[in-house]
């Protein structure tokens, strides 16, 4: 399935000269993620503002990239310079919850009218994590099929906030693009689910 997470390892190369700079100054894997949780609630809360202050919608794309790339850090730092621990990979799971459900949250009230389908997908979204991480559990490997895996949910809000500051009118639609993110969310999740019990 076509899922931005596919292009993870050429992304990966191009963040090793920041990967080494971070080492080097002494920062840890565990400091990245809650760099990066911390990063999430800060996008949420200007999200939620962005009535008022309608340029913090550029927080939505730019901020969202430098998720994305502290996600992608904290594992390259633990598996290059040997920091993986149990309390890293709690940490980096219950984060990536925590971040989605604050950084998604503000669509209830900048979209009112598709309330309960942006509680669907907050819910969907927590579930489809919650599946892949069944994978490591069952045959000890994460899954993080697409589409709409976590990445992909980011560039889609990002790409929602760049075209709301342009003053481009989603609303009407937003709806339809709801329903098509949370029908491609119930396939990803399938998909993991059938991976993983093809494994058993």
């Amino acid at each position: 399935m076509i899922s931005i997470y596919k292009i993870k390892p050429a992304f990966q190369k191009l963040l090793f000269p920041v990967l080494r700079f971070l080492h080097q100054l002494g920062i840890t894997a565990n400091q990245i993620t809650w760099a990066s949780i911390l990063l999430s609630i800060g996008i949420g809360i200007c999200f939620w503002y962005t009535q008022q202050f309608h340029w913090l919608l550029l927080t939505l794309p730019l901020g969202l990239f430098t998720r994305m790339a502290l996600n992608a850090l904290d594992g390259m730092m633990a598996r290059t310079y040997n920091q993986q621990s149990k309390q890293g990979e709690l940490l980096n799971e219950l984060g990536d919850v925590i971040s989605d459900v604050f950084i998604y949250f503000p669509l209830l009230k900048l979209e009112p009218q598709s309330a309960y389908l942006t509680v669907i997908f907050i819910g969907l979204s927590i579930i489809n994590e919650f599946t892949g991480l069944l994978g490591k559990v069952v045959i000890n490997e994460r899954r993080y099929d697409g589409p709409m895996g976590k990445s992909d949910r980011a560039f889609v809000v990002g790409l929602y906030g760049l075209l709301t500051f342009f003053n481009v009118n989603l609303s009407p639609f937003f709806n339809w693009i709801m329903g098509t993110i949370l029908l491609l969310l119930l396939i990803s999740t399938t998909i993991r689910l059938t991976q993983i019990l093809k494994k058993l």
